[in-house]
């Protein structure tokens, strides 16, 4: 597949995106791989890309504001279904058993992680 990768950190008048071929990966457990339609870069890209929020993944593919239809299902998955149009979003993961995620504020679970920052995104 092709995607924008972020291989260091920059300004983004220095181009730091590069245009990269990368293996279609698979979807785990619990997971869905979706074939993305559209991507949008918000500010807060801007401050990943920029280093403006610390330790990134790298390389990463920037993005979480993605639409796009699922194309394959990992095992475990049964609420959704191939070919359906979906989106992205930044909360990528959460541990589902702080205090947080246990009384529906998982926004603020410590152990998250963020698509397009510590999860590749679109």
């Amino acid at each position: 597949m092709k995607a924008m990768v972020l291989a260091h950190t920059a300004d983004v008048e220095t181009a730091p995106l590069q245009l990269c071929e990368r293996p279609i990966p698979l979807p785990g457990p619990g997971e869905v791989l979706v074939r993305l339609t559209v991507c949008g870069i918000c500010r807060t890209d801007l401050h990943v890309i920029e280093g403006e929020l610390a330790n990134p993944a790298l390389p990463l593919i920037p993005g979480h504001q993605a639409v796009g239809v699922i194309s394959q299902v990992g095992v475990g998955v049964s609420e959704r279904m191939v070919g359906e149009r979906v989106g992205i979003a930044w909360l990528q993961h959460t541990c589902g058993v702080c205090e947080f995620c246990t009384s529906g504020r998982e926004n603020l679970c410590e152990r998250a992680r963020f698509t397009g920052y510590q999860t590749d995104g679109g």
